[in-house]
């Protein structure tokens, strides 16, 4: 059982903490607050007294977390979100008489996760209001972590921690090539087929844990191109001036008459794409069934991708 001191701690601290960590300066969290500069001061006093241990070092122009402050500040984040999202659970049930769910997702995997929900939804067991997060995986499991969404759709090269992962399907890397490039007419490639020819990646997310490792082993030449957002990434490729190395998932959606994807064999490097939540008691049913929903469904849905890729490769050839 908590010390009784601890348990003196209150929301109104925790939120004013989180803040001022979010801001980094006193002022301005304590406008953003609605507060005076003193009594957002003399909260944080009181909060450090009743754990026993500093939070904060202060200078004349920036604030450090201690060790324990970065601790406490991600078991604070948690709370406060939590609490932040139960309140728009409670707002939507009472007002509109539905459950309030977050979901987020890779942008790669949006569409084939949206069709799912939409599958859920028209089940029309539940009044459901669903709120949509798109984002890198990376940044996805650290809101999951912090109580800022219910459940996500990610990829991830190794298990993360402190999260429940389900498998949903496997997400293997591709070429993105001209249609007049020698690969494109052969209909599949291993890494050595690439030889010296400049390539041109994601430079975040799960790419460098899947392409360097890969890259290094066959020793390729040039240094890769490395960019953010698809777009830039198939006109490189369109533009002569690099092929492209992605997640098949992101090329779903291509339909450009100059371009090809071709399956990247020897070896074929891949990412595990789950559906993660956190351990433990979940904020309301009806997350726990779309949870359930979502983890029979997306895996039948990554299948009949594989079926459709599989029998264009057939027909090229």
């Amino acid at each position: 059982m908590a010390a009784l001191p601890l348990r003196a701690l209150t929301l109104r601290q925790l939120q004013f903490f989180s803040v001022l960590v979010e801001e980094g300066q006193f002022g301005r969290a304590a406008r953003r607050l609605s507060i005076t500069q003193p009594a957002l001061s003399n909260a944080i006093k009181q909060m450090e007294k009743l754990l026993g241990a500093e939070l904060l070092t202060r200078s004349t122009h920036r604030l450090e977390l201690t060790p324990v402050g970065a601790e406490v500040l991600a078991r604070t984040d948690f709370l406060v979100n939590t609490f932040d999202v139960a309140l728009r659970d409670i707002e939507s049930t009472v007002q509109r008489g539905r459950a309030f769910v977050r979901v987020g997702v890779i942008p790669s995997a949006s569409a084939r996760v949206a069709a799912a929900a939409s599958e859920f939804l028209g089940s029309g067991q539940r009044e459901v209001e669903l709120a949509w997060r798109d984002a890198p995986s990376n940044t996805l499991l650290a809101e999951l972590r912090s109580g800022q969404i219910d459940m996500a759709v990610a990829a991830i090269t190794e298990p993360p921690g402190g999260l429940t992962c389900i498998d949903l399907f496997r997400d293997p890397l591709v070429l993105v090539v001209r249609r007049d490039h020698a690969l494109a007419a052969a209909g599949d490639a291993n890494w050595e087929a690439i030889g010296k020819e400049r390539l041109v990646l994601f430079e975040s997310g799960s790419m460098p844990a899947l392409g360097n490792p890969a890259r290094a082993q066959f020793a390729q030449g040039a240094e890769p191109y490395r960019v953010s957002y698809s777009e830039t990434l198939y006109a490189l490729v369109r533009s002569g001036q690099a092929l492209g190395l992605m997640p098949r998932l992101y090329t779903s959606s291509l339909r450009d008459p100059e371009l090809a994807v071709v399956p990247l064999l020897k070896p074929r490097v891949e990412r595990r794409v789950v559906l993660a939540y956190l351990p433990g008691p979940m904020r309301n049913v009806v997350a726990q069934e779309l949870i359930a929903f979502l983890r029979d469904r997306l895996p039948q849905a990554g299948e009949a991708i594989v079926r459709r890729v599989s029998k264009a490769q057939r027909a090229r050839r």
